[in-house]
């Protein structure tokens, strides 16, 4: 993909768009705005994620909607910025400039009401090791699943970590979090091996001598998406045989139940995910039946009583 030409080529259709609905449908400016702004993050976004906007599929169309979702995007936000990218790609084929409509049954992610469903042990097991190889994008891969499993970050911040912000002698991470808000989150040996190799035989692969702040790249050298993420994510649970879809506030959701399982305080985890309310943690609570049983056996001083034997008469 040339990037200039497919910018160009994303910036001429939108502006073409906008034209219409301007002089044809008469729309205001604060729509014209907000048409220019969801359009404009569309086309930056396909791009990051090395996909021409005109030839996006509808699979990565999917995917960058997922990637909104996963950030934390509102379900108005998502509907809109939907029917932004509808009415674009709906003009391009009424123009003859598209063969096919991409955006055919297109819908946003549905509402989260509640966190996504936590790995088991032995699937998040089979997850962190569904990536091969020593080749740098698998270094890459690998170090971005470790990390997400290991800290909890959401993937927007996951995106925007530096290099700078990563102390591997103390095994923290500065993360800046929702409302520009910093945070130190530990990780443990396996994500300090993984971030070791690809420091040392990954990164500088991608780099190709170039000066980027930015912990994980893509494979040009710069920032990665947030929809490339997804996608590895996703691809590693398909790898994995995990029957459920996964993505990385999947690996969040199982970070924090499993660190709750494990007897970590409800507020010191509040503190890690950069919750600004110990309410928004309890949705990480849901522990399963046989664990709370197991806690309740190892804890109550009555629990392993033996009863008395019965009276005999």
């Amino acid at each position: 993909m040339n990037v200039a030409r497919a910018g160009l080529a994303h910036d001429a259709a939108v502006e073409d768009l906008l034209a219409w609905l301007t002089v044809e449908r008469g729309r205001s400016q604060n729509t014209i705005a907000a048409y220019r702004a969801d359009l404009d993050r569309l086309g930056a976004g396909l791009i990051e994620a090395g996909v021409a906007p005109l030839d996006a599929t509808h699979g990565d169309l999917a995917a960058y909607l997922g990637a909104l979702a996963e950030d934390g995007k509102s379900v108005a936000t998502l509907r809109r910025h939907t029917a932004s990218i509808r009415q674009l790609y709906g003009f391009l084929v009424a123009e003859g400039r598209i063969a096919k409509d991409p955006t055919v049954d297109l819908r946003p992610p549905r509402e989260r009401r509640a966190a996504p469903e936590a790995l088991t042990r032995d699937e998040t097991s089979s997850l962190l090791a569904a990536v091969h190889g020593d080749a740098p994008l698998a270094l890459r891969d690998r170090v971005m699943l470790e990390i997400l499993y290991a800290s909890g970050l959401r993937v927007s911040e996951l995106v925007n970590l530096e290099l700078r912000n990563v102390d591997l002698e103390e095994r923290l991470l500065l993360v800046r979090g929702k409302g520009d808000k910093e945070r130190l989150v530990p990780f443990g040996s396996a994500a300090l091996s993984a971030i070791r190799a690809w420091l040392l035989d990954g990164r500088p692969a991608l780099l190709r001598d170039r000066n980027q702040p930015w912990l994980v790249l893509n494979h040009r050298g710069g920032r990665i998406s947030r929809q490339s993420v997804h996608a590895v994510v996703q691809a590693a649970g398909e790898r994995a045989g995990i029957a459920h879809e996964v993505g990385p506030h999947a690996l969040r959701h199982t970070f924090a139940t499993h660190l709750l399982a494990g007897g970590c305080d409800l507020r010191v985890l509040q503190e890690m995910l950069g919750h600004a309310s110990v309410a928004t943690t309890q949705i990480y609570t849901h522990v399963s039946a046989d664990h709370l049983r197991e806690a309740y056996l190892g804890a109550h001083p009555r629990a392993k009583v033996d009863p008395a034997p019965p009276v005999l008469r």
